[in-house]
């Protein structure tokens, strides 16, 4: 499968056995929910304005004098963008890692232009990273993976394994 199909190819939810027991697929699950609810969210507070009523004020002018219309409805398109986000996430995670990657870069970018939420824009830095993890990790639970980290690569591993050799187990105390 080429690196865009794979890309775009839908990745089932792991089962309940491998949640309960693999913490890969338990970080997976994690960053994918977290990734698909809160954009979700986030867009929706842009119409009900719950959170923030002046969801504007974070748009840098730089950016409101490109986008058509109002700053208000350039925040009205992010809301949409932002749902959108999350629910590619949920269905496709590994291209939504990537496309919630890309708009948390705009946003700091917006962030720092407008100035004074420096703070802000270091804590979605950290969902950027968050973001990217999902896209990796979504390579790994992937069947097609072009990077030949599949999930059925995993499973058939021994046990703590990530290079085919048994993993010994650390002495107390011991540092891996």
């Amino acid at each position: 499968m080429n690196t865009v199909a794979a890309l775009l190819r839908p990745i089932p939810l792991p089962t309940m056995a491998r949640l309960r027991t693999d913490p890969g697929s338990q970080v997976f699950t994690l960053l994918r929910i977290g990734f698909a609810v809160l954009p979700i969210l986030m867009g929706l507070d842009k119409f009900a304005e719950l959170m923030n009523d002046n969801w504007s004020a974070y748009l840098a002018s730089e950016y409101n004098d490109i986008i058509p219309g109002s700053a208000q409805d350039a925040m009205y398109a992010v809301g949409v963008v932002e749902i959108l986000a999350g629910i590619v996430v949920l269905v496709v995670p590994r291209f939504g890692g990537l496309l919630v990657a890309g708009w948390l870069a705009g946003i700091i970018g917006s962030l720092l232009l407008v100035g004074g939420y420096g703070d802000i824009a270091l804590r979605d830095f950290g969902l950027l990273l968050g973001a990217l993890a999902l896209f990796r990790l979504a390579g790994a639970q992937s069947a097609d993976s072009p990077d030949g980290l599949t999930a059925e690569s995993l499973e058939s591993r021994p046990s703590g394994s990530a290079n085919g050799k048994a993993a010994k187990p650390l002495e107390r105390g011991a540092v891996s």
